[in-house]
Formats: structure tokens, sequence, C-alpha cells
């Protein structure tokens, strides 16, 4: 278990670092291809015979770009072809730990949890005071987060 958990520690320290990397990196309105391609000066056929394809073929990938159905390879044939190189990712929310993503599934299987309980108690007279009660889920998501069951990521 041990082994596991340095695992997991090791691929949040990436996803983290990547993110503090890129804070609040958003895409161009026109896309990145179209957006490079401008800013270097290159026009759609001089780009076409860098990339070793027509025109036509640039224009497609631009706009299939701004429509997200390019492939990674293509942007990357593309950005190489202009000196540049292509990078991907997924990353939390800016601003966002990998550990908020995770505490706040925990969050929502402990509450889920703790309300089913809840409205069993108080059909028995036995309902919490809702501080004690938000105290109680929070305990339990850090619990949940902690030992990550099989489950964990199942909505029900």
């Amino acid at each position: 278990m041990i082994t596991q958990d340095t695992i997991l520690q090791q691929y949040q320290r990436v996803v983290d670092r990547a993110n503090l990397s890129t804070p609040e990196l958003k895409v161009p309105h026109e896309g990145w291809l179209r957006t490079v391609r401008r800013a270097c000066g290159i026009s759609g056929a001089q780009l076409a015979r860098k990339s070793g394809v027509t025109r036509a073929r640039v224009a497609q990938a631009e706009m299939a770009e701004a429509s997200g159905g390019i492939t990674i390879k293509s942007m990357q044939t593309i950005a190489e072809a202009m000196g540049c190189r292509f990078v991907y990712a997924i990353l939390p929310p800016a601003g966002k730990k990998i550990e908020e993503i995770i505490f706040a599934q925990a969050m929502k299987k402990a509450r889920a949890l703790a309300e089913r309980t809840d409205e069993h108690m108080s059909l028995e007279g036995q309902s919490l005071f809702k501080a004690t009660l938000e105290d109680q889920i929070k305990r339990l998501a850090q619990r949940l987060a902690l030992e990550m069951a099989p489950d964990f990521w199942n909505d029900k």
C-alpha cells in the first residue's frame, strides 16, 4: 500500500507542476495553428509546402482545431513545420491542485452517504444537527480520499 501511495503522490506532483507552469493558458479565439502561423508571418501556402500537405489541408486543420476535431499527429506535424513544438495536457482548473479534485469527489460521496444515513436516523427521531452533520461529512470525506476504494470515482 505504501508503494501505491508513493506512486499516486508522484503522479499528483507531475500534474500539479504542469498546472503551475501554465496558469490561465487559454486557446486563442482563432486556435493555436492559425494564431502561431500568423504570428510567424507564414502564409497558408508556405506552411503547406513546409509541412508537405496542400493549402486546403492547412485550412482544414485550422478549422478542425477550432471545432475540436483535429488529431494530435496533425497538430504536431504543423507545429514542427512552423519551427514550434506541440504540447497538450489535461490539468485541473487554474490554481487548483489534483488533491482538490480528489477531495471534491470524496465530499460528494461522503455527502450522499451521510444524507442517506441521516434520513434513516431522522425517521427514528435521531437526526443530527446541521453543523454536526457537516463535520461528519468532512471527516468521512477525508477518510474516503485517503482510502480511495475501487468504487471511489463511481457516482452511485
